[in-house]
């Protein structure tokens, strides 16, 4: 009997300060903890680094990596304890990703961040115009 496989997206929030140091060390041990446990690795790639809503084990920055895995079920519940013990990781969440959406997710992984566009020209200023009503007194 075969072991059933799935598709899963996990999204790691890396401590910022290791990460800087360490940067392609920690995404490495993430992705070697998949395959330790039988997992193969489709996509990893940094999603964005930024501040933090509120600290987290007083860190006020975080690195969020990307990651799209394949493998058993079984193995989640070894890389959760493995990721709630490592000191760099602050916070991770893994999510089933439905098999009709894998492709389509894997593809946009793979493509990266979209370009910002940039913002529309503002209009000339005989254009804009504010209407203030007027209040009785």
């Amino acid at each position: 009997m075969s072991v059933r496989t799935n598709v899963y997206e996990a999204m790691v929030l890396f401590d910022s300060n290791r990460y800087a140091r360490e940067r392609a060390g920690l995404a490495g041990e993430v992705e070697k903890l998949i395959t330790s446990e039988g997992g193969e690795v489709l996509v990893s790639r940094l999603w964005e680094e930024r501040r933090l809503a509120y600290p987290i084990a007083g860190q006020r920055k975080g690195a969020y990596w990307l990651i799209y895995f394949r493998g058993p079920s079984s193995m989640l519940t070894t890389l959760n304890r493995q990721w709630e013990i490592h000191d760099g990781i602050l916070r991770h969440l893994v999510l089933k990703i439905h098999p009709h959406l894998v492709d389509a997710m894997l593809e946009h992984a793979k493509a990266g961040p979209a370009p910002v566009a940039a913002a529309p020209a503002a209009k000339a200023s005989n254009d804009l115009r504010i209407e203030v009503p007027e209040f009785e007194a």
